[in-house]
């Protein structure tokens, strides 16, 4: 039986049935029940060849379309993932950086001492009011006494900082298996987010300075769980969109709905911090600071607990069963990401892109990338060319007395580059997580983004008054991170082929579309001669 491939325009016969030994051996297979029909000018059997179809057709599909009944995420789906990134991105960029700070430097009773320049004058001996001068002092002034060493308030919460990331590495490393294999992620998530967002409640009850550590540490602890969640929940949902595997030709597909999800996220996040940083800034008008600002953080940690409706709503399961053993948790499958190169090289990026925190909005630059084809690496170092634009001409300017515009400028520039790394380090990192891994990959992601976080925030609080160690590690950072992504040959097509979600060519290709000569010289004989006759190829 023959039949003609819509493709190639080319006259193909049955599909073969599974090579065997004897086939490698020979190099073509050929049915000896056909032979026998042949010479003796009967047909052939029918329904061997009906079964050897069957089966064919049974394990041709059978590694492709393992997740091809996955439902396709819904608007509400879509709307709540973005909403979790509204309700949970300020707390890395603004809360910590900038709410705990604060509160921290009105936990003492005596306002700092006064500085040699006087109360009106700032570092560059430029006018300012005495309230300004006041503010900056209390956060840069060590007067937080450990032994023999004194830290300031922005110091202080670096070390809170650096306390909670150790917290968060060997929580994530068992919380990985649990997000891609077990069956109540969910819950787990949604306590971390809870504890999280309750640590956020009593940030004023006490008056001092040493019971903020654990609620930093709290905070940063249950920010990366929840972010692991998140961030896996958009490989669930890209590959609901496109599918598990797909081919070489759809994977722009795959490309533009994950950027869209991730900028329009991104987006989101940016409207949550700025929504905070700004009513921070609003409340430190009022005479009682210290109150002022625990107010803001109980509305932080509100916030913060609405994004919880998210996560019990998020069902979406990857469709792999577990045979992993609790063992093989943290020596085994949580490292599994470095088997990866793609998604280790991304780690890089993703450390990188975290020096910046502040973000504006981005949605606009999704078609921008759908015009000019970019993938995520190429966006990335777009991102990067913007922020060494930025720091470089902080650092050249570094001596001049800077205006309003001047800042602004710089300011919007920096926050779309820091926006653009951070929406495309996710999508190529995902991109290069494999179906079922989603889990320990997003883990990844969140501890190290934190991490990089965290040391551009301790570099830059422990360097206060001097700009040129600022805008220089901002700079060479930016240009390290465009050199690995472009020397490193990390990309995210060779991600995705080496993670199982583009498949190549040959792959597609059933064996009927394989037949190659024989099939195209021997079909054609057939359709001219008799017709009861049928080669296998």
């Amino acid at each position: 039986m023959s039949e003609e491939n819509p493709e190639t325009n080319e006259v193909v016969t049955a599909p073969r049935r599974p090579r065997s030994m004897e086939d490698d051996e020979s190099g073509h297979s050929v049915d000896a029940k056909a032979m026998e029909d042949d010479e003796s000018g009967h047909s052939v059997d029918v329904k061997a060849m009906d079964t050897s179809v069957e089966v064919k057709s049974e394990t041709e599909t059978e590694d492709y379309e393992e997740y091809e009944d996955e439902d396709k995420p819904t608007r509400g789906e879509v709307m709540g993932w973005c909403f979790y990134e509204l309700s949970s991105y300020f707390t890395h960029t603004v809360l910590i950086t900038v709410v705990f700070p604060l509160i921290i430097s009105q936990t003492f009773s005596k306002p700092p001492p006064e500085p040699a320049r006087g109360w009106y004058k700032n570092v560059r001996v430029l006018d300012c009011t005495k309230k300004e001068t006041t503010l900056f002092e209390a956060l840069t002034y060590a007067r937080i006494n450990v032994g023999d060493l004194s830290f300031s308030p922005l110091e202080w919460t670096s070390i809170s900082w650096f306390s909670g990331l150790i917290l968060a590495g060997p929580l994530l490393a068992y919380i990985a298996i649990h997000l891609d294999h077990r069956q109540n992620s969910q819950l787990i998530t949604a306590i971390a987010t809870a504890i999280g967002a309750i640590f956020c409640l009593p940030a004023g009850i006490i008056k001092t300075p040493w019971i903020i550590p654990p609620y930093i540490a709290a905070i940063v602890a249950s920010n990366t769980v929840g972010s692991a969640f998140h961030n896996r929940h958009l490989g669930l949902m890209v590959r609901g969109f496109v599918g598990a595997t797909i081919r070489k030709l759809l994977f722009p597909n795959r490309q533009a709905i994950s950027s869209w999800l991730s900028l329009y996220a991104t987006a989101g996040g940016c409207l949550g911090a700025a929504a905070i940083a700004s009513f921070t800034y609003y409340m430190l008008r009022n005479p009682e600071g210290f109150i002022s600002l625990w107010v803001v953080s109980i509305f932080s940690g509100i916030l913060w607990f609405v994004g919880i409706v998210h996560i019990l709503t998020a069902v979406r399961s990857n469709g792999i069963g577990s045979s992993f053993t609790t063992c093989r948790i943290s020596s085994r499958y949580f490292i599994s990401i470095f088997n990866y190169p793609h998604a280790a090289g991304s780690l890089v990026g993703v450390f990188l892109s975290s020096f910046s925190t502040m973000i504006l909005a981005l949605p606009l630059l999704h078609p921008v990338q759908k015009v000019i084809q970019s993938d995520a690496v190429k966006m990335q170092i777009f991102g990067f060319l913007l922020s060494t634009l930025t720091s470089g001409m902080g650092f050249y300017y570094r001596k001049e007395n800077w205006h309003n515009n001047h800042v602004l400028v710089l300011a919007a520039a920096q926050s779309i580059a820091s926006g653009v790394l951070h929406a495309h380090s996710r999508i190529l990192l995902m991109d290069c997580a494999p179906a079922g891994k989603e889990g320990v990959f997003a883990a990844w992601f969140a501890w190290v983004r934190m991490l990089g976080a965290f040391v551009g925030f301790a570099m830059g609080s422990s360097g206060v008054g001097n700009v040129n160690r600022s805008f220089g590690a901002a700079f060479v950072a930016a240009v390290i991170g465009i050199v690995a992504l472009i020397f490193s040959n990390i990309s995210s097509y060779g991600g995705a082929v080496a993670a199982g979600h583009v498949r190549k060519r040959r792959e597609t290709e059933s064996p009927v579309h394989e037949s190659n000569d024989v099939a195209k010289v021997e079909g054609k004989e057939d359709l001219e001669g008799t017709q009861d006759r049928s080669m296998e190829v």
